[in-house]
């Protein structure tokens, strides 16, 4: 006979509201990382072996920038010349710039995307070296968070967080049930003796 206030199986009403609520919310975190999953399971493995996919294509160019000189006074106008390098077709964010003997150099970076340009600030005469790694080094950078704008890195937190609660929570669903507490735990200690033991020989 079940007693009242004690659900079907000998769970009381708050366990059973538990494992409910953990069902549900591992069920729709679930299908909302799902991509999240699936993006970097696949860039792990690519980024494991980058030998696969070749180290892209290095063109060069020169030429002479129209909007010379690139001063003001005895300071260079980073703004205008950043400006004029984006219209030869330049894209990404400025990572580095800087000065010396005589020319300047600017560095532009986007996911499997760099451009190196060194210029002439007083006559525009300019040359490049651009590197184009393909769209796995672009899915590579993506994965690493490299070389992306602030709102992707928020997009890569929240994945991190979502791939997290789902864990739990589907670790919470296999403790919670007497019939597969023993195996859960059995598994989740071979699971982590496996990786532990794999990372302890990894790091030597």
């Amino acid at each position: 006979m079940i007693t009242a206030g004690r659900a079907r199986g000998g769970v009381g009403p708050l366990r059973a509201r538990l494992y409910a609520w953990a069902r549900t919310l591992h069920l729709y975190l679930s299908m909302l990382a799902l991509l999240s999953l699936l993006f970097f399971a696949l860039t792990g493995l690519t980024l494991n072996h980058p030998e696969w996919f070749g180290e892209g294509r290095v063109r060069k160019a020169s030429g002479t920038l129209p909007g010379a000189p690139y001063l003001k006074g005895e300071a260079v106008d980073w703004l205008r010349l950043a400006e004029d390098l984006r219209a030869l077709g330049l894209r990404g964010r400025v990572a580095e710039h800087g000065e010396g003997g005589g020319a300047v150099w600017l560095s532009f970076r986007a996911p499997g995307y760099g451009a190196d340009a060194q210029v002439d600030p007083r006559s525009g005469a300019y040359t490049l070296t651009l590197t184009e790694a393909g769209l796995v080094a672009a899915l590579n950078d993506l994965h690493k968070g490299r070389d992306t704008p602030g709102a992707w890195r928020w997009a890569l937190d929240a994945s991190a967080l979502f791939l997290a609660l789902v864990s739990l929570t589907g670790l919470f669903l296999g403790l919670f049930l007497r019939k597969t507490r023993r195996a859960a735990l059995l598994t989740l200690l071979l699971g982590l003796l496996l990786f532990g033991g794999l990372a302890l020989w990894a790091s030597l």
